[in-house]
């Protein structure tokens, strides 16, 4: 589908699923690599990141455990700035190498809550695997802990691939960006 509605948005097609599976590949064959010999906690963020999660896991070759967290910030087509922890850790992280796995980095503001959380249960370390950044809408400086990112994207809204407007198109393959806002 070159085009979807969404309740009362517009959206066209911006990346193809084949474009998406292609860097997850790469950013999975990078996470590989850097951890040989480890054994990480993937900690998946919902509810964004579930396509992401799946997808990447079934391309991690070395031995790992995987969890679930969800934080909210956005209602609509806007972060509320407000973060909060929805459903928690459900095991210990302590010491362990942790990959925090997000949907997208947007302003950073929930990455940068979220990493404060996670970092008082003293894990050994703490990295980012994001499918998406939006680069020019950082307004905190996540280091080096954004280590993995598939794909740097402009300022545009976008829905599926696990992405929604208002809880709809997360179900989509591809990834739609916003025609008119």
């Amino acid at each position: 589908m070159r085009t979807i509605q969404i309740k009362d948005k517009v959206f066209h097609l911006c990346l193809s699923e084949k474009a998406i599976i292609d860097e997850v590949k790469r950013v999975a064959a990078d996470i590989n690599r850097d951890y040989e010999g480890k054994q990480p906690l993937f900690l998946c963020i919902l509810n964004g990141s579930f396509m992401f999660a799946s997808d990447l896991l079934k391309e991690i070759t070395i031995p790992c455990q995987v969890s679930f967290v969800k934080f909210a910030s956005y209602q609509g087509t806007a972060s509320t700035g407000v973060i909060r922890e929805v459903m928690g850790l459900n095991e210990s992280i302590k010491g362990r190498d942790v990959i925090v796995v997000e949907d997208i980095i947007d302003t950073g503001f929930t990455m940068q809550r979220s990493l404060e959380i996670l970092g008082t249960h003293e894990p050994a370390s703490l990295k980012i695997c994001s499918l998406l950044c939006k680069p020019s809408k950082l307004k905190v400086d996540l280091g080096d802990s954004l280590r993995y990112v598939a794909l740097n994207i402009p300022d545009d809204f976008i829905v599926g691939y696990g992405l929604d407007y208002d809880g709809y198109g997360r179900n989509y393959r591809d990834i739609y960006c916003i025609i008119d806002k």
